[in-house]
């Protein structure tokens, strides 16, 4: 059994938490070689020492210092970097055989780029990468002959359920259609007029799945079902039209392929990030990832229709994606900075949509012709959001 190298990216968030508590289960099969963090000194501190990587990444260079005379008083080996280009160094490093990419937001696009063009292993838990620049991302992995493995349950769900082998061709896998469920948040049965009224306490209180606050308040406002809805267009290879969403309140099953012949093949269990984790880990074999069995026993499944007028990000994403060019970008920017002053309590839930709507109608002419192309539209879009946001603001006052 070849032991695998490991650089984990956003270690102090729910999926690195989730991944370390798996890799520590098999410590005859992982390594850990760098651990990354933002904010969470205190945390990434315990995790250094348990671990014991061989590096560890702040990106600012107040919380690297702190880090680094935490762990010097504690007796660590481990090495403090700084910055993005430390990020995009530990990711590529000629040891690091896989790379878990969990950092939230556009922050982490850089440094996965780059680990699927030093073709890596690459566990892919940052929506953004694929949103912000899908085709650019792919063509590097197809390239470099990077391995990529979804991170996302309904992602790892469709991946399990497509045959052995697929190579992106879902007409010659005879795959009539994508299912990608959704638990519809704390909000399913809730009225447009109520949800002017949602809290950030209310929307980060997820009903199935711990996760952290932004994608919270994602699933909430079913923007994170639209994310995943332009990520399957580029994991898959698959057309918009064959892309469908199903509200599943049980978050059971985690998605379904249809087939031409009417099957349906669909992955269950129950709502824990480490059975995706240990999934993409342990592939081609399954491994024991500490999950409580599923039990099916009594247990009433429900389905139900997405309501896009209630739950407008979700059809601003469909928008987005048929649009191509810069919209996934200026929308993923967009949602980014409002759900920011969401949880700051700078603007309500139902600015949301409306800000991303704004943005949207304001996408460059040209097309993008690289990664900075799409860096630079996700900095205007950030930066016409945030003056839409004050302008509401002053309104309100």
């Amino acid at each position: 059994m070849k032991t695998q190298i490991l650089t984990i990216l956003g270690a102090t968030g729910t999926i690195g938490v989730n991944t370390l508590d798996v890799v520590a289960r098999h410590p005859e099969r992982f390594e850990v070689f760098a651990l990354t963090g933002a904010t969470q000194i205190d945390r990434l501190c315990e995790q250094c020492l348990q671990f014991r990587p061989r590096y560890a990444v702040m990106t600012e260079a107040p919380a690297a210092h702190a880090l680094r005379e935490k762990l010097r008083a504690a007796g660590s080996p481990t090495e403090v970097l700084e910055g993005g280009a430390a990020l995009i160094a530990v990711a590529t490093a000629p040891e690091v055989t896989t790379l878990m990419a969990a950092i939230v937001g556009a922050a982490g696009l850089p440094a996965t780029i780059a680990a699927a063009r030093a073709g890596k292993r690459i566990l892919l838990a940052n929506k953004e990468t694929l949103v912000v620049s899908g085709q650019l991302f792919m063509d590097a992995v197809h390239e470099n002959g990077a391995e990529l493995f979804p991170i996302d349950s309904e992602h790892s769900a469709i991946h399990q359920s497509l045959p052995a082998g697929f190579d992106g061709d879902l007409d010659a896998a005879g795959v009539k259609a994508l299912w990608l469920t959704a638990s519809g948040g704390p909000f399913r049965t809730w009225s447009r007029e109520q949800m002017e009224g949602v809290t950030p306490e209310q929307a980060v209180a997820h009903p199935n799945w711990v996760m952290g606050r932004k994608i919270s308040v994602d699933s909430a406002s079913m923007m994170n079902k639209g994310l995943e809805v332009i990520e399957a267009r580029w994991l898959f290879n698959a057309q918009t039209e064959q892309i469908r969403v199903l509200v599943h309140p049980q978050s059971i099953i985690h998605s379904l392929v249809e087939y031409r012949d009417g099957s349906v093949m669909a992955q269950l269990g129950t709502p824990d990030m480490r059975t995706p984790i240990a999934y993409a880990l342990g592939y081609p074999e399954r491994i024991e990832a500490g999950v409580s069995g599923l039990e099916l026993m009594g247990s009433q499944l429900q389905f139900e229709a997405p309501d896009m007028q209630r739950f407008p990000c979700l059809r601003l994403a469909f928008e987005a994606l048929r649009a191509g060019g810069y919209a996934p970008a200026v929308l993923n920017a967009a949602n980014e900075v409002a759900v920011d002053a969401f949880l700051n309590r700078r603007c309500g839930f139902a600015d949301i949509p409306r800000a991303i709507e704004h943005a949207l109608g304001h996408l460059p002419a040209s097309s993008p012709r690289g990664l900075d192309d799409l860096l630079e539209a996700d900095r205007r879009a950030r930066a016409l959001t945030g003056e839409f946001l004050a302008a509401r603001a002053l309104l309100r006052a």
